[in-house]
């Protein structure tokens, strides 16, 4: 008959409520510290969703330009794999003999 209870569609309610916690868990993970489990929680469900969708818009941005960046072969890594700053070619050549 595909009846909904309170405004749920035809997802189950373990299915929302999973998808409802994710979101939550999200904007405070990824927020950085800027909110909390509990101000997230009692947040209007069309603020919490404005939220996560700009939280993500960021996220994904860096995320493009992160991989433009690696993508350019022309640009010399300043950050080496163990997340040190590498030091230049100048200084670790020594010029004087």
């Amino acid at each position: 008959m595909g009846l909904t209870f309170f405004g749920l569609t035809s997802t189950s309610a373990k299915d929302y409520r999973v998808q409802f916690l994710t979101q939550i868990h999200e904007i405070c993970f990824y927020g950085q510290g800027g909110y909390s489990w509990p101000v997230v929680y009692d947040m209007p469900l069309w603020l919490r969703k404005f939220t996560y969708a700009k939280i993500k818009d960021h996220y994904d941005k860096q995320s493009e330009i992160m991989k433009k960046q690696s993508s350019n072969p022309n640009q010399k890594e300043v950050i080496g794999k163990d997340g040190m700053i590498k030091m230049p070619e100048a200084f670790t050549k020594s010029s004087y003999k």
